[in-house]
């Protein structure tokens, strides 16, 4: 790997990982393109792109900064007091979103690692099953602005939405899928407000991502040779940075729109892969 084929793949994971056209599809597309996938096996493929999600995930962390030290200090206060036997609402709602991240990270972090193996192994690499990820979820997507109701903010969040997002979220192991595509398709599902949905959405990525970066970090560095420690570093900066600016774009746009420019997008890109794998111009593994 060279040094400008790990800034591309940083500049696309800050791009893609929380807007909703799935960062994981496009890093392997754009790693078959350059032809990486002759050159690295597909562990250090999966390697690489959890150790450079570790940059999106200091993007989220100081986007959410203030938010992040709210919530966890609510959370402790609030169940410490809790187990004290103080049951007043204004103690639930200390804990409340603390518990609800928890609540929501336990669904991927449960069938996170009893799949492992299978999330590593080449099959996930596959072009034609990351272009129906991205159709079938963008025509979830899709429905999820027909019916829901978009109604609840943040603080009207409770636990059955907190399920629905977190079980949403494990579909973001299949590559294709998205992370941010799953979570807000699941949110708006539950009624939730576009905005709210993306915000509860990047929060609730903070646990999932930080284990999965970290879990493949020593692998990952294990794999220097092939991939190197420099364009590791190189990476990770340009997708914190890239992520953070994308992360500012999306609470903004989903203020005043809708979710239709991803659906299209999503639509559109799996049918030109498919197109693409069809007539020969991808190898589809």
């Amino acid at each position: 790997m060279t040094l400008l084929q790990a800034i591309i793949l940083g500049i696309v994971q800050g791009l893609t990982e929380f807007i909703p056209i799935s960062s994981t599809g496009h890093l392997v597309l754009a790693e078959k393109l350059m032809g990486l996938d002759r050159t690295l096996t597909p562990e250090q493929v999966t390697a690489f792109i959890a150790v450079i999600q570790l940059g999106t995930l200091a993007a989220v962390v100081i986007y959410f900064l203030r938010e992040i030290i709210e919530i966890t200090s609510g959370f402790i206060s609030g169940t410490l007091a809790w187990v004290q036997g103080r049951r007043e609402a204004e103690v639930r709602a200390k804990a409340r979103m603390g518990w609800l991240i928890i609540i929501g990270t336990l669904p991927i972090a449960t069938i996170g690692l009893v799949a492992k193996k299978i999330i590593e192994g080449s099959l996930t690499k596959n072009l034609y099953l990351i272009s129906a990820s991205m159709i079938i979820w963008a025509l979830i997507l899709l429905l999820a602005e027909r019916v829901g109701k978009r109604q609840k903010e943040m603080a009207d969040l409770g636990v059955g939405e907190a399920l629905v997002v977190g079980f949403a979220q494990v579909f973001a192991l299949i590559p294709g899928s998205s992370r941010s595509g799953t979570t807000i398709a699941g949110a708006l599902l539950a009624g939730v407000t576009r905005e709210t949905a993306a915000r509860f959405s990047f929060l609730l990525s903070i646990p999932a991502v930080a284990a999965s970066g970290l879990l493949e970090l020593k692998e990952a560095l294990n794999g220097v040779e092939g991939i190197g420690a420099t364009n590791i570093a190189v990476a990770t900066l340009m997708s914190a940075i890239v992520g953070y600016a994308s992360i500012a774009f999306l609470l903004a746009y989903l203020r005043r729109h809708s979710t239709y420019l991803f659906i299209a997008y999503r639509l559109l890109a799996g049918l030109l892969l498919i197109g693409l794998l069809v007539a020969g111009y991808l190898r589809a593994n």
